[in-house]
């Protein structure tokens, strides 16, 4: 599409904006975008769209839906689904269903008894099985009984959290393959009589069972999110009342999760990491708090720019503003995580975060990185779906069409119900596509407005990409940044800041581009070139600038 034709695209589809009123459906999609498919659940009914915002398949399910859900390889659906049961809480969900890409109900469980109830999210593992996180009951008196202040405790008692690796067989059984429990790892001053008695600051590696001071609510952490990184074997999960990610060893046994010693780390099933809120253990203030009632963890894949490192959708992260922010952990060579003596964990400063003053959901939501470097907002209050670039750039936006209580709305409706748990965009090329019919079936709201939209063939613009004769040469900046272009490509530069803001561009032909930063605060920015000939962007990554 020439430059032309591109704003053309643009005007056109502005005037249908104004014309039709439009408040659901697709809002945007460039180039830039990353190519693929995007699936998201709405009450009984799982969709498939593309980045035209075109239906492509569909699931049906008798169950209302859960939270998480995924697309296997196989072209299978991992779904969870809510049902009603002897807990009740924000999140529940219950039952567990896999169905085929016709939609034939392969497996179903249902993970939901007196004494335990999945909640909130799944995640599948390499070897075919998927953890879940479930709350589990402690009694008034089990929970007085291990330390808990008599005065929080209800007659509902406490809800610890659990987490099971679960193993499909037939069509409707489970085995317990690994279990990890909370409250294997607690630890109290409110009762030195008690057996876990001591002091928070000197346990970061446990969990104060009296935090929050006056929380008397059975669903006393309310994990939200669960993430696996096969590489070390680990568990990340968001503990959103604690306002923390906390990680914690899988390659354990279930006897050794239940002590303080084993697994690769040596560490049992105690935490290995924690990080967002450090008065949580005792080792910071309020001040000192980064993370407000964060959703959706996830370790950043190899290929991305910050691969390793951790993100997480920052719910309240400047009051009614949400927040994206990734950061590098301590991560030790033999899988623990460094800690000074009497210090909180860090990182103290994030690798990196967008926000922007329309950016807000108080609860639900998440963000996941994709393959081209970008990453896909899921706005869960809003149902907005948006695609923002390393700096900042939107370049695909989608606001979810279906409600919960009216079903698939008109052109022009109030969206109201259409929050959506998380959205999550599958490549082109992903393996549960190959031999699939994907032709687009329209989009899912009703009346919708003529669109033009096309499909946009995007390739990687990942680190791996750029051309061996393009790279910064000085890691650290002082003054000036150096970028060899040994081929005197016509190159464009620009260089943003954290928060997406362009701060410098500069166009050049030499083998060696000078570009001016001395101006500049101290901290981390994004360089990204392009060859003005052909084209072609390039991220060259992260530079620290020092005064």
């Amino acid at each position: 599409m020439t430059l032309r034709m591109l704003f053309l695209f643009v005007c056109l589809w502005q005037v249908g904006f104004i014309s039709g009123q439009q408040t659901v459906g697709l809002f945007q999609n460039s180039p830039e975008a990353d190519n693929g498919y995007t699936l998201f659940s709405s009450d009984r009914t799982t969709y498939l769209i593309d980045n035209c915002g075109e239906v492509v398949h569909t699931w049906q399910s008798a169950y209302f839906a859960g939270n998480s859900l995924y697309l296997l390889e196989n072209g299978n659906l991992l779904r969870t689904a809510r049902i009603p049961g002897d807990f009740s809480g924000g999140g529940i969900g219950g039952r567990i269903e896999l169905f085929s890409w016709e939609g034939d109900l392969l497996w179903a469980y249902e993970h939901a008894s007196f004494d335990y109830h999945h909640h909130h999210d799944i995640e599948p593992l390499p070897n075919g099985n998927f953890l879940l996180v479930a709350w589990e009951r402690m009694t008034p008196d089990e929970a007085i009984a291990a330390g808990r202040n008599t005065v929080t405790v209800t007659e509902d008692g406490i809800w610890p959290e659990q987490i099971v690796e679960i193993e499909m067989v037939g069509n409707s059984e489970a085995n317990w393959v690994w279990e990890w429990h909370l409250w294997d790892h607690l630890v109290q001053d409110f009762d030195e009589a008690k057996e876990n008695f001591g002091v928070a600051a000197d346990h970061p590696e446990l969990v104060d069972f009296n935090y929050p001071p006056g929380n008397n609510q059975a669903d006393w952490n309310h994990v939200n999110a669960i993430s696996y990184n096969a590489e070390l074997d680990q568990i990340a999960i968001s503990a959103h009342r604690f306002n923390e990610i906390w990680i914690i060893d899988h390659s354990t046994t279930s006897e050794e999760a239940a002590g303080h010693t084993g697994g690769d780390a040596g560490r049992g099933g105690d935490l290995l990491y924690r990080w967002g809120n450090p008065l949580t253990y005792d080792r910071g203030t309020g001040m000192d708090q980064t993370l407000f009632q964060q959703h959706d963890v996830r370790w950043l894949p190899e290929g991305h720019s910050f691969a390793g490192q951790l993100m997480v959708f920052n719910n309240q992260k400047f009051g009614n503003q949400s927040g994206i922010d990734i950061w590098e952990s301590p991560l030790n060579p033999d899988g623990t995580y460094n800690l000074e003596n009497g210090a909180a964990y860090g990182p103290s400063e994030l690798s990196w975060t967008y926000t922007n003053p329309e950016l807000f959901s108080p609860r639900i939501s998440g963000a996941q990185p994709l393959s081209n470097n970008n990453v896909l907002i899921c706005e869960g209050n809003s149902g907005a779906f948006t695609e923002v670039t390393l700096a900042g750039e939107t370049v695909w936006r989608y606001i979810n069409p279906v409600s919960r209580i009216y079903g698939p709305l008109s052109q022009g409706d109030d969206s109201a119900g259409n929050d959506t748990f998380r959205a999550t965009r599958y490549g082109a090329d992903y393996g549960a596509f190959v031999g699939r019919d994907l032709t687009p079936g329209g989009p899912i709201e009703l009346n919708p407005l003529v669109s033009d939209c096309e499909i946009f063939m995007t390739t990687s613009v990942a680190e791996e990409s750029v051309p061996a004769d393009i790279r910064i040469v000085n890691t650290l900046v002082n003054g000036n940044l150096w970028i060899e272009n040994l081929n005197n490509r016509d190159l464009e530069v620009e260089v943003y800041d954290l928060l997406g803001s362009l701060v410098v561009r500069k166009l050049s032909g030499e083998l060696e581009v000078d570009v001016e930063m001395e101006f500049l605060n101290g901290g981390v920015y994004f360089v990204r070139v392009k060859d003005t000939r052909s084209g072609a962007w390039w991220n060259l990554g992260k530079v620290v600038a020092v005064l």
